[in-house]
C-alpha cells in the first residue's frame, strides 16, 4: 500500500526537493507519494509581519482542495518553518489544529517536525544554522526551547527572501552548516524549506560528523510519522537510517 502525504508549500523556491525525496525513498524500498500544492505567500520576506500573514490558516486552507481532491491523503503537512514558529509554540499548535480540522486529516508543520525529529534522535543539544535574519533565527531557537531542546548556538545569514535562498546550491549549503555548527551541539538544524538540501544530507553529516536535520527532510519524515511509516533511506541521513554517523 502506498503511503501518501500531502504538503502545502509556500510559493516557489525548493519545491523540487519533494519529488527528489519521493524518488530517493522509493528507490530505497519505501512505497510513498508526496504530492504538493503551492500556497500564496503574499510578501516574500523573512519578516515577522510578512510571515504571520504567510502562515495564516486561510492561506493554507485555500489550496487544500488541490491536494484532497486529487489524492487519497493520509495526512497533510504545512511545509514551512518560519511561518509556523513565528506564531510561537502555542500559536503554531493552534495553526496545525485548525489545518487538521479543515482537512479532516492528521496535520503538522515543519517546526513541529524539527522538534519531533530531534527527540527521535535522542539528542538534547542542537545548533541552528539558518538562512534567516538573526531575529527570525532567534524565534526558531525560542520555539525549540519551548519544546524542551537546548539550543547551544544560533546563526542567522541575513537573507530576506525565499527566492534568494532557493538559488543556493551544494557549496552554499555546506558552508552554512559548517559555519552554524558548534562543538557542543549533538545535531545541526537547517530550518528553511526554501533551501535545497535533500541531495546533500548524507554529505553534510559526513563533513560535520553528527546528525544534520534539514527542513524538507524533516517535513517528509514528519508526514510519514503521522501515518506510522518508518521509512529507511540511508542517503537521507541519520533520521532515516538509524544510528549515528561516524565522526
Amino acid at each position: 500500500m502506498v503511503a501518501t502525504v500531502g504538503f502545502l508549500y509556500p510559493g516557489y523556491s525548493a519545491e523540487d526537493d519533494y519529488p527528489r525525496l519521493e524518488a530517493m525513498l522509493n528507490e530505497a524500498g519505501a512505497a510513498v507519494r508526496l504530492p504538493l500544492a503551492h500556497t500564496d505567500i503574499g510578501t516574500d520576506a523573512h519578516r515577522v509581519d510578512a510571515l504571520l500573514e504567510m502562515g495564516s490558516v486561510d492561506r493554507l486552507t485555500a489550496v487544500l482542495g488541490e491536494l484532497t481532491g486529487r489524492h487519497p491523503l493520509g495526512a497533510v503537512v504545512w511545509a514551512c518553518t518560519s511561518a509556523s514558529f513565528v506564531f510561537g509554540y502555542e500559536g503554531a499548535g493552534e495553526q496545525v489544529r485548525r489545518l487538521a480540522a479543515a482537512a479532516g486529516l492528521p496535520a503538522s508543520s515543519t517546526s513541529f517536525a524539527f522538534a519531533r525529529a530531534v527527540a527521535s534522535l535522542g539528542v538534547t543539544r542542537v545548533a541552528v544554522a539558518a538562512t534567516y535574519p538573526a531575529d527570525v533565527a532567534g524565534l526558531f531557537a525560542d520555539f525549540l526551547k519551548a519544546a524542551g531542546i537546548e539550543v547551544v548556538a544560533t546563526r542567522g545569514s541575513g537573507i530576506i527572501t525565499a527566492a534568494e535562498v532557493g538559488t543556493w546550491g551544494r557549496d552554499e549549503v555546506l558552508r552554512l552548516a559548517e559555519a552554524g555548527d558548534d562543538p557542543s551541539a549533538e545535531a545541526v538544524l537547517l530550518p528553511d524549506t526554501a533551501l535545497h538540501s535533500a541531495a546533500w544530507v548524507a554529505e553534510l553529516e559526513a563533513v560535520l560528523g553528527k546528525p544534520v536535520l534539514t527542513a524538507n527532510q524533516v517535513t517528509v519524515w514528519e508526514g510519514l510519522r503521522l501515518l506510522g511509516v518508518a521509512a529507511v533511506c540511508p542517503s537521507l541521513g541519520t533520521l532515516f537510517a538509524g544510528g549515528r554517523p561516524a565522526a
